[in-house]
């Protein structure tokens, strides 16, 4: 079974937690309380050397993080990554879009805002 490592409050967690969801894959959540500083502890540094969050354990020891790597891995050869070659350059487009574009600017203040770090 996958194991999620994740902070709650993520936009980024959340879009891995909710495609996992949509296709139906179980999967444990391990939350990592990022404000506290555990994703920089050496425990966690194993399974990302970058000390960020998400982080999915696909088998004991072997770990992917950066939210669309997963989502991308997750998603080839379901109905959410298309086989046609058009397709699945628009899906990646909006993937990178949303972590060139959405992320630094909307996502983070949202999450200073909802952690008082505004």
């Amino acid at each position: 079974m996958f194991k999620l490592y994740e902070y709650s409050p993520s936009g980024n967690c959340y879009k891995v937690r909710l495609l996992l969801t949509q296709l139906n894959i179980p999967f444990d959540r391990i939350e990592i309380n990022i404000l506290q500083g555990k994703s920089r502890t050496p425990e966690f540094l194993v399974k990302n050397p970058n000390g960020r969050i998400p982080v999915l354990e696909i088998a004991s020891g072997k770990f992917l993080f950066e939210s669309n790597a997963i989502m991308f891995y997750l998603s080839e050869g379901t109905e959410f990554f298309p086989t046609d070659k058009f397709e699945r350059g628009q899906v990646m487009q909006w993937l990178f879009f949303e972590q060139y574009s959405h992320e630094p600017f909307i996502a983070t203040s949202s999450f200073w805002y909802m952690t008082g770090k505004a």
